[in-house]
């Protein structure tokens, strides 16, 4: 189920999937709507968890019925606010830690963008030898319009250089001139693609293997490391080129630092923690610094230990809370506004 179907095809599926017709339902953003119900939903698997904000995850898993559906959240990058619940026990975490065999390490490097001639012309040389290249465009201000602009200025100049071999993606297309584009891509007509952030997950082109990001300063580290998965995913030797413009801020040279040193994504997550703020457990912002006087999280991991199991033992022995410091942490919880908190718990 995605935003494409309507209409009767539409009814169709969504009957089947109240009557239960449908044992495995695959869909985007879509499935959050009040009016996708299902029969007894046991089991929501989000994929490209830090795409999805916590109310619609939670509205997702509570599809289940009363108690909700169990889930199971998957992402290269964990948001904050993830990454935080796994430091106090409240969420089970595996890791896979290995890339799929023949795999290579993509190199990459974050250079200045008054150097981007020197680059094209490297990158002249890499398409003589059968490159394919991502060419991401930033999104400069807070609308579509901006971002649109940036991506066909950056089309239009590669263009006179490189001729018909230049393709653009970007959301404002229709479904179907975006499928032919990436198409033409897989299917090597195009060398490169110049496109705004909707390549960012969903893309799958093994023989592309360089990935150029403009104004790399301007995006988080989970959507540069996002970005960067588009490539390696081949046998040929893999790059990805972080174009900054300066003066860079302490935050922003950080990020790029980052990218440059590893490609492991649970690494980049413990360090977009520690630069954004892991947000709320018992909320639903994502980032920010928690609401602590003195705690520093990520550096407690000893204190942590200790709470959580101590929380764990107290809900083993008083699941409703009812003994004296039951109610006791009832009460905290009132103080704190925290009453949701639980609930929140639930949408990981």
């Amino acid at each position: 189920m995605t935003g494409r179907e309507k209409g009767k095809p539409r009814s169709h599926l969504l009957q089947a999937l109240r009557d239960g017709e449908v044992d495995l339902l695959i869909g985007t953003h879509a499935l959050f709507q009040d009016e996708v119900v299902f029969r007894d939903l046991a089991f929501a698997v989000i994929d490209e968890q830090h795409r999805f904000g916590v109310h619609q995850r939670l509205a997702l898993q509570m599809k289940g019925g009363e108690g909700g559906a169990n889930m199971l959240v998957m992402t290269a990058t964990p948001i904050p606010r993830t990454l935080l619940m796994t430091h106090y026990g409240d969420l089970d975490v595996s890791k896979l830690t290995e890339k799929p065999a023949g795999r290579k390490p993509i190199i990459t490097k974050a250079v200045p963008t008054d150097t981007m001639e020197k680059l094209i012309d490297r990158i002249r040389v890499q398409l003589a030898e059968g490159a394919q290249v991502y060419w991401v465009c930033p999104l400069i201000e807070s609308s579509e319009v901006s971002e649109l602009a940036a991506a066909e200025e950056r089309h239009a100049h590669l263009k006179q250089i490189f001729g018909e071999t230049v393709g653009l993606l970007h959301g404002a297309m229709t479904s179907a001139a975006k499928d032919a584009t990436m198409a033409a891509f897989a299917a090597n007509e195009l060398k490169i693609l110049v496109a705004t952030t909707v390549i960012e997950v969903g893309v799958n082109v093994p023989t592309a293997n360089i990935m150029v990001i403009e104004h790399a300063e301007r995006f988080g580290l989970a959507q540069l490391h996002q970005l960067r998965g588009r490539v390696g995913r081949g046998s040929r030797e893999s790059y990805c080129m972080l174009l900054y413009a300066e003066p860079l801020g302490e935050t922003a040279r950080e990020r790029l630092a980052m990218m440059e040193a590893t490609e492991d994504g649970f690494l980049i997550a413990e360090k977009d923690l520690e630069l954004r703020g892991g947000g709320e457990v018992l909320g639903a912002r994502q980032s920010g610094l928690p609401e602590f006087r003195v705690a520093d999280v990520p550096g407690f991991p000893m204190l942590l230990a200790a709470a959580r199991d101590d929380a764990k033992l107290i809900l083993e022995r008083d699941p409703s809370l009812t003994t004296a410091r039951g109610r006791a942490m009832r009460t905290l919880l009132y103080l704190f506004e925290c009453d949701e908190a639980v609930r929140l718990f639930r949408a990981a």
